[in-house]
């Protein structure tokens, strides 16, 4: 097994919450996110000397995360192999209120087209300014704002979603 770089171990146990939420975000779903955070790491883990010589790392992987988003949709799923081994299952816990918001924000985020997706993702869910999100999409300022404005329309659409935040507010 080729040696681990330096501190990319640490870098990945410091941000991979982050960057795994980002891409459930963008996916929707929970196994995919991790083989899309898999690629990205994957060829972090290749460039990583000269990654983090660079300076942002995450801002690196990051992109890698949302350009390969974009493009998954060009490819056809192959499947998953299967492993011989089980992965660990989480304690016992009650999250049904955090299930429940998880699956309306996720099928009203899998309404939008995947650019408008990514940028939501970015302006809302990472909090990234216009200028940001449009160099990490390779899009210009203008092109952000239009997605952004298409996106918030559909959103504004979903009645599950609006019901859903009456109710937050409403402390029900």
């Amino acid at each position: 097994m080729p040696e681990v770089p330096d501190g990319f171990a640490d870098f990945i146990a410091a941000r991979s919450p982050s960057l795994l939420r980002a891409a459930w975000l963008l996916t929707g779903d929970a196994g995919k996110a991790e083989d899309l955070l898999q690629t990205a790491l994957t060829l972090a883990w290749e460039r990583w000397a000269r990654i983090s010589r660079g300076g942002d790392p995450e801002a690196y992987i990051r992109k890698v995360l949302y350009t390969t988003y974009l493009t998954w949709w060009r490819r056809r799923w192959r499947g998953e192999l299967p492993s011989g081994t089980l992965p660990d299952t989480a304690g016992p816990r009650d999250l049904a209120d955090e299930s429940a918001t998880r699956e309306v924000v996720g099928r009203a985020l899998a309404r939008l087209s995947g650019r408008q997706r990514a940028v939501m993702v970015l302006r809302f869910g990472e909090d990234r300014s216009i200028a940001d999100t449009a160099a990490l999409l390779g899009c210009t300022a203008g092109t952000v704002k239009t997605q952004t404005s298409r996106a918030l329309a559909i959103l504004r659409t979903d009645a599950d979603l609006l019901s859903l935040f009456v109710t937050k507010e409403a402390g029900l």
